[in-house]
């Protein structure tokens, strides 16, 4: 539980309609699995983070900082601490030239609209990625033969102290499904994308194309986290996990997709119990059949 006097204290951080207590995380993340959180907070600028944050470090708080909760898993028991939240109020895009400059809870969908109306090409790989582009930075999001590593070049975070360091491309250290961000105390709170200009048509044409795509071999209409596994090197996730016997394999609601093998979905009504679980066998089976340990991409919250 957060008391009172934490309570009133981040109001003055904040505005009080920022601070929601008891919040249901099922709400926050696209498993639409999760207990309730003590605390979320709507943070809606640079600022507020680094102030919020050097609060809580100094009360000694756990705390996470969400986007959209698209490689997510939060426990049934929920959170013992606090959730800053950037999604909803921190997400704005601006054009500069032929950067987009994008708050940490900006959508990759609205960071891509955005660059299709300007002309940009080269973000339409992360068209359909269902995340925030903090979040991306942190994991280099990529799909289809792109990476945001190919198109970031600064990244603005605030460290430990809430101090407001600039990071290029090399400083961000960008590798498979990593960054300088992962296993720091960095926060990522603004990202600067260099593109190229396009022929509009082309750059539509393009999304539409990986659109359609993840239609036909992506599991949309269940939640989900999206891709559960690393891709193991040499091999695919959702191969190994199809050829182990393991296609619409179900742990109560969670399910191994039977349209890919490399997405566990909420099939309805999966506690997260019912995922880690799951997750668990399938790693096992994998690990038994061909001696590849499978990666989760998923972010266990507990």
């Amino acid at each position: 539980m957060i008391s009172a006097t934490v309570v009133k204290a981040l109001e003055s951080f904040l505005p009080a309609e920022n601070i929601i207590l008891n919040e249901p995380m099922s709400k926050h993340t696209t498993f639409r699995i999760g207990g309730n959180a003590d605390c979320l907070l709507q943070i809606e600028n640079a600022e507020q983070l680094s102030k919020v944050m050097n609060y809580l470090r100094k009360l000694e708080m756990p705390y996470f900082v969400l986007g959209n909760g698209s490689n997510l898993l939060v426990s049934d028991e929920g959170y013992r601490g606090v959730i800053m939240a950037v999604a909803e109020k921190m997400s704005e895009v601006t054009v500069e030239g032929n950067t987009i400059i994008a708050q940490a809870g900006a959508p990759m969908s609205k960071i891509a609209r955005v660059a299709l109306e300007n002309g940009l090409t080269g973000f339409e790989f992360a068209s359909g990625i269902p995340g925030t582009i903090g979040g991306g930075v942190v994991m280099n999001a990529g799909a289809y033969d792109g990476e945001l590593k190919q198109v970031v070049t600064l990244v603005k975070v605030v460290d430990g102290e809430g101090n407001l360091l600039e990071l290029d491309n090399e400083d961000m250290q960008f590798g498979y499904r990593t960054s300088a961000i992962k296993n720091s105390d960095f926060t990522a709170v603004e990202v600067g994308i260099t593109l190229q200009q396009g022929d509009t048509e082309a750059i539509k044409a393009r999304m539409d194309e990986l659109a359609a795509k993840r239609r036909e071999k992506q599991p949309l209409e269940f939640p989900s986290a999206g891709s559960t596994f690393k891709r193991p090197e040499g091999h695919f996730a959702g191969a190994l996990i199809m050829n182990a016997g393991l296609r619409g394999y179900q742990i109560g609601g969670a399910q191994v997709s039977e349209k890919h093998c490399g997405f566990v979905i909420n099939k309805g009504g999966a506690t997260a119990a019912d995922v880690e679980a799951l997750i668990a066998h399938v790693q096992s089976e994998v690990k038994d059949k061909y001696g590849v340990d499978l990666e989760p991409e998923v972010i266990v919250l507990k």
